[in-house]
């Protein structure tokens, strides 16, 4: 390809589904579950293919970023407002870094991937497809469960309908992407199963353009206010007129020119403690031992994260333990996504 690719990954959230190992100080992407490198610097290694590589974060993480990504540029978002104004800003900033146009692949910094190399390989035939297109890619990743937890991603067939028979049922680089009939955002199990039995992918929240694709189609968007006033040189002004919003939200899912090309590899959205429990070592058999020392005797399918503790599990099922510091959180796996609740509480008394 003739453009070069820049890499521009998202570590601006401080992750409060991880509490209290993820806490306003020390956000989950400079944490590390496994291997001793963190979650960010594990995702740089996936982007070593990129001409250029950045790391979007807010003020307050820009300094730490160094630590973590030393090969990388830091771009500083004027607010934290959600994806969608953030990638906008990050293609306004590079659109003119090289004398021809780069494309953008863009990543979050907390994610599992099992192979990287096959990771890498997505992500540079993603950017073709981004120039091939003009359009706004994004990547699916082919589910394993109905998990309720995932947005999905429904590829449009020949005929322009949804199901198997899509553009995505072929193995070669000529057929490997189609356009998106429709997103779908966290359904029930019996609906998630019915989009997986139909073709829809999981919604990684990975993505290729080219910054005047997505300018252009956030032009037409809720974020118009923002790209005005980037144009007129004024990120702070644009950020003031606009609300916290997705880029599915707010550009994906009304655009008529987004494309999705499968991520065929091992995934999960690093996001809570029962998907660190799922994907990451210290299994025990029975328990799923992200970090600590465990005695456990009847009990199964619980989450230990202790580094720093002793934890006995006596008869219990099914539950999240986690320790950091002076911060113990104990509750269902099942609630894992509900731990923002206790963060927001938290929040209100400056204590996250």
């Amino acid at each position: 390809m003739d453009r070069p690719i820049v890499a521009c990954v998202l570590a601006g959230g401080t992750g409060s589904r991880l509490y209290p190992a993820s806490r306003s100080d020390r956000p989950k992407q400079f944490l590390s579950f496994v291997g001793g490198r963190s979650l960010l610097a594990r995702t740089m290694d996936r982007t070593a293919f990129a001409d250029e590589r950045y790391v979007l974060t807010r003020d307050s993480f820009a300094e730490a970023i160094h630590e973590h990504a030393p090969e990388a540029g830091v771009l500083v978002e004027p607010a934290g407002k959600d994806t969608g104004p953030a990638l906008v800003y990050a293609a306004w900033r590079l659109r003119h870094r090289f004398e021809v146009e780069p494309v953008l692949v863009c990543l979050p910094s907390d994610h599992y991937v099992a192979d990287d190399a096959v990771f890498s390989r997505r992500l540079e035939r993603a950017a073709e497809i981004a120039v091939e297109t003009d359009g706004l890619v994004t990547m699916g990743v082919e589910p394993t469960r109905p998990a309720t937890g995932y947005g999905y991603i429904s590829p449009a067939g020949d005929d322009g309908d949804t199901g198997t028979d899509s553009a995505l049922s072929g193995g070669t680089e000529t057929d490997d992407y189609a356009a998106i009939d429709r997103f779908t955002e966290k359904p029930r199990r019996e609906t998630a199963t019915r989009l997986i039995e139909s073709g829809a992918y999981w919604n990684a929240g990975i993505f290729a353009w080219t910054p005047s694709a997505l300018l252009r189609e956030a032009a037409e968007s809720p974020l118009a206010p923002l790209v005005d006033a980037l144009e007129e040189g004024n990120p702070d002004q644009g950020f003031e007129a606009i609300d916290a919003v997705s880029v599915d939200y707010a550009i994906m899912e009304q655009t008529a020119d987004a494309y999705v090309t499968p991520l065929s590899v091992g995934w999960d959205d690093l996001g809570t403690w029962d998907a660190v429990g799922r994907v990451l070592d210290g299994n025990d058999g029975e328990n799923e031992v992200v970090a600590g020392d465990v005695l456990s005797i009847d009990a199964a399918d619980n989450v230990v994260a202790a580094p720093d503790a002793h934890v006995s599990l006596l008869e219990v099922e099914e539950l999240l333990v986690v320790a950091f510091d002076d911060r113990i959180l104990v509750g269902p796996r099942g609630a894992s996504q509900r731990i923002r609740t206790i963060v927001e509480r938290l929040r209100e008394h400056n204590a996250f």
